[in-house]
């Protein structure tokens, strides 16, 4: 699933979990939210590599 999909889906479990009382549940929904964190920060390393190749790509053009 996406980053913000991720994040949702564990914020609302992590609610859900909270309320009832349910660890597991809770649990979960951290790791849900962490995965969606950690899928951003990869984008955005992906971005910052994109960017520098079409920086350098574009000093080497004539």
């Amino acid at each position: 699933m996406g980053e913000w999909t991720d994040k949702l889906k564990g914020r609302v479990k992590e609610t859900v979990g909270t309320a009832t009382g349910d660890r597991e549940l809770e649990a979960e929904g951290k790791k849900d939210t962490l995965k969606g964190e950690v899928k951003g920060k990869i984008e955005d390393v992906k971005r910052v590599i994109k960017d520098a190749d079409d920086e350098v790509k574009g000093r080497r053009e004539p």
